[in-house]
């Protein structure tokens, strides 16, 4: 019965990552992937018939005009702004007001110093811009684009200089003035925007204040849990759509939205109303591939020099718990380890919080592995201590069921009897596992998709915790194994670590299931040849331990 039952559990886990390994991809992501495309919010704009002013600045816009034909739009040159900032580095087209560049500077395309860096805008036409806020009619495209001017040409953010602001000012073919205030900060990846939109003509306009977001998934999906698609916090709730979801038919939802965010792997692009508001979004797939997707706030009607304004953040950077719950609006909830969430996150804190002394990750790993271990000592010593008496009443249990293999009722009632005499519970073995199989599955998690473990060197060889380890690189492709091939030395390790504790541990009265669990290491190392080096390390240093305590075990009852 234990031995069954150690059998399903391992098999259940085994069923687990054999699924990682063939529905999440792997390999090299190419070199130009980035990846964001923010998303959609706003808030229900206000609508006033005020002049054009923020009450603290005042901006660029046309100040009212008398009734009468509006104005024809002044003719601007095809430019570009450049934003800089220590975080980041930022180009704005004047078409339309687009964001065509968001490049961060502490992050690269691989773990080389020398590799370009993350560009969250990841489009074969930069003119289809990652982020523009629009006023549209819903379905209905504007015939021209929006020829937008820049309050600087150039902006450099500085901790001297502290927070500055850009404004861009444009008019629509319909008369319509808009106007965005970007306010950059030094020390953070979160973008203020203030947005107003005044009807400089004499005929009221219809329509919805919105934001849309255009990017495209990279090829290759390199973390096993990353999520890559389009996310909401709708009714507070984490909504994500994959792009597969878009492909066939036009996604909408509608409700209260929090935020809503392009995710690809380790780095996200959302946009978030100053508070939580009600909303519509809308998201499909283009035939390019490129997903599109708009957040529209509720339909108003601007009447004659009637203006309406909304107020946004936008957060471009990476996927750090960290850092989003510095945000507001739940934006920290994108970070998502499904069910584990609620054990996963306190594991993600103190890997950070043991990376702050020993500023390795490597080790951060090791230490939480030994603390796990010692929290669930005495659940562990109890399991080995029941495996090892009923090891002891095997060959009576073999009996047993030569005894009675005709008549299982009959061996059942022996077997439940013969427990009772030895005071052996069959399940002893079992439960304290059962308790500890959630703290290896959040760890899991956390350790296969936290940016925290992305291109994080250790030791030696192993200089990014995040990818499968690699002494050398051939010349060639091994079959199965992501590129670049090479040797796995800590999967090896691994693997023989666990055939090690298979032959510590009491073999099954069952050949069937004896031969079953001496394969089961070589089919782990299999899978786990593509796994990150961070997963493989905990679960390398996990099984030494192990194996001490079985050590332990075996020589003070012998």
């Amino acid at each position: 019965m234990e031995k069954r039952t150690l059998l399903a559990f391992a098999l259940s886990f085994l069923i687990l990552v054999l699924w990682s390994a063939f529905y999440s991809p792997t390999g090299k992501r190419a070199p130009s992937t980035g990846d964001q495309a923010p998303a959609v919010e706003e808030q229900r704009p206000a609508v006033e018939p005020a002049p054009l002013r923020t009450g603290q600045e005042s901006l660029s816009a046309p100040q009212p005009q008398p009734a009468g034909p509006p104005p024809a739009a002044k003719p601007v040159p095809e430019q570009e702004v450049r934003v800089e900032t220590p975080l980041y580095s930022a180009t704005w087209s004047n078409v339309d007001g687009l964001l065509e560049s968001f490049k961060l500077k502490n992050y690269r395309t691989a773990a080389n110093p020398n590799a370009p860096r993350v560009d969250l805008v990841n489009l074969a036409d930069s003119r289809d811009g990652l982020l523009a806020f629009r006023f549209t009619r819903e379905g209905v495209e504007p015939a021209l684009p929006v020829l937008y001017e820049f309050s600087s040409a150039r902006l450099e953010v500085t901790p001297e200089s502290g927070a500055r602001t850009l404004v861009m000012t444009g008019q629509s073919s319909n008369g319509l003035v808009l106007e965005h205030t970007y306010r950059f900060y030094p020390d953070r990846y979160r973008i203020d925007v203030k947005t107003r939109t005044v009807n400089r003509g004499e005929l009221p306009v219809e329509g919805a204040l919105s934001a849309r977001m255009r990017n495209l998934p990279p090829s290759d999906q390199k973390s096993y849990y990353g999520f890559v698609g389009v996310a909401l916090l709708l009714n507070g709730e984490l909504e994500e759509i994959k792009p597969k979801k878009m492909k066939d038919e036009e996604k909408r939802l509608s409700g209260s939205i929090s935020w809503i965010a392009y995710e690809d792997d380790y780095f996200m692009a959302s946009v978030l109303p100053s508070t939580p508001s009600e909303g519509r979004f809308r998201g499909k797939t283009l035939p390019s591939g490129v997903l599109e997707a708009d957040y529209l706030a509720s339909p108003v009607r601007l009447g004659p020099q009637e203006q309406m304004s909304a107020d946004f953040s936008l957060y471009l950077g990476p996927r750090d718990v960290k850092i989003l719950s510095a945000v507001g609006n739940d934006l920290d909830k994108a970070v998502d380890f499904g069910w584990t969430d609620i054990i996963a996150k306190p594991l993600l804190q103190a890997l950070r919080f043991f990376n702050g002394y020993v500023h390795n990750y490597g080790f951060a790993i090791l230490i939480l592995t030994v603390l796990i271990k010692i929290l669930f000592w005495p659940l562990t010593h109890k399991s080995y201590k029941s495996m090892k008496e009923m090891q002891k009443i095997q060959p009576l249990m073999a009996k047993l069921r030569e005894k009675h293999k005709d008549n299982k009722e009959q061996m059942n009632r022996e077997l439940m009897q013969l427990y009772k005499t030895y005071k052996v519970n069959p399940m002893g073995g079992c439960l304290p596992m059962v308790i500890q199989i959630p703290v290896f599955l959040a760890l899991f998690r956390v350790l296969s998709s936290s940016i925290e473990l992305r291109h994080a060197p250790f030791i030696f060889w192993i200089n990014d915790l995040s990818a499968p380890d690699r002494l050398f690189t051939f010349p060639f492709q091994i079959p199965f194994m992501a590129p670049p091939s090479g040797i796995p030395v800590l999967t090896l390790l691994m693997g023989a670590s666990m055939f090690l504790q298979q032959k510590m541990s009491p073999s099954p009265g069952d050949p069937t299931q004896a031969k079953i669990m001496m394969f089961l290491p070589l089919i782990f190392t299999f899978v786990f040849i593509n796994f990150p080096s961070g997963l493989v390390l905990y679960w390398l240093t996990n099984n030494i331990l192990s194996i001490g305590q079985q050590y332990r075990i075996l020589k003070k009852s012998a």
